[in-house]
């Protein structure tokens, strides 16, 4: 684990808590965008991806990247699941994980280096990174996404919207419960110090799962008749739950899988090439299990089936 102050490596423990206890997320540091006429504007093979397989916050921009057909436009470097002391590693012997196809570096946190030589942060996935300026234009996935599904339009001859205007405000107000009590929610619970926030983690969770599943009745997308951001959001951690979540961070309540509308709903989209070409369970299981020694302290994968 660890992370960067200064610009120097420290390694340990930094799943960041509140002053109860509470799991709290640390702001991404990178928030530029790709836009005509900026320093960051649109081209083919300037910018490329670092993600994990592992990660659901990456996730979503493989399947956006994917969806907007720009493989051919952003290339990707894959890191290693297990990610211990030095952080996020490169390393090609794990199966489907590559080398920094850049720099050669040895380790995520010297790409943050290369781009600030001092600066203070986590080191996380995902990085889009810019190869003129050779550094990271932004690390925030909800940011990443809404680059991708607008910036390349003219380039790719894609103009599929999946934040059209006319649905926003009904997108943003799903992906803000979404967030905070499923996406983010999992890991208040998984990261909880004691028992009274555990508990005040996992009822909101499952009461927003409760309110999805009721939502989903009769439909097959979160916001209107098509899928938007607020699903490609959503998915990802749907597809970890009941192989990681509902083991791993005690989400224990209920399987995805016992819901009718959600499992149906996950089990729909899972089909779609831009999310089941870009899972990898394998590598997300391996990464809970393997990596988070303060829950399992002897890196037992266990032996789950993954069903949809």
């Amino acid at each position: 684990m660890g992370r960067l102050i200064d610009g120097k490596w420290y390694s340990g423990d930094v799943n960041t808590s509140g002053s109860k206890g509470n799991y709290e997320r640390v702001p991404r540091t990178f928030l530029d965008w790709i836009a005509k006429e900026t320093k960051f504007s649109p081209e083919k093979n300037r910018y490329h991806l670092y993600v994990s397989y592992a990660c659901p916050w990456a996730h979503r921009t493989l399947i956006m990247r994917k969806l907007k057909n720009l493989e051919d436009f952003i290339t990707v470097s894959v890191v290693s699941p297990e990610m211990m002391e030095d952080g996020w590693k490169f390393d090609n012997k794990f199966s489907e994980s590559t080398i920094d196809h850049l720099y050669n570096c040895k380790n995520l946190y010297e790409i943050y280096q290369k781009a600030d030589s001092n600066i203070s942060t986590t080191v996380t996935v995902p990085i889009l990174w810019d190869r003129k300026y050779e550094t990271i234009v932004n690390n925030e996935s909800s940011q990443i996404i809404r680059i991708f599904n607008s910036a390349f339009n003219h380039l790719i001859n894609n103009d599929t919207d999946f934040y059209p205007k006319d649905l926003r405000s009904e997108i943003d107000a799903i992906n803000d419960e979404i967030y905070n009590n499923i996406n983010n929610g999992v890991y208040k619970a998984g990261f909880a110090k004691n028992q009274e926030t555990y508990n005040i983690a996992v009822n909101n969770l499952f009461e927003s799962l409760e309110r999805v599943e009721k939502n989903l009745e009769g439909k097959n997308f979160l916001v209107g008749n098509k899928m938007t951001e607020a699903d490609i959001r959503f998915l990802p951690t749907l597809i970890r739950f009941d192989t990681v979540y509902y083991i791993h961070f005690k989400c224990s309540i209920k399987k995805i899988i016992e819901y009718k509308n959600l499992s149906r709903y996950l089990n729909n989209h899972f089909n779609l090439d831009a999310i089941k070409n870009t899972t990898n369970q394998l590598h997300i299981k391996s990464h809970y299990y393997f990596s988070h020694r303060m829950l399992n302290p002897y890196g037992i994968i266990p032996q789950t089936s993954f069903v949809i």
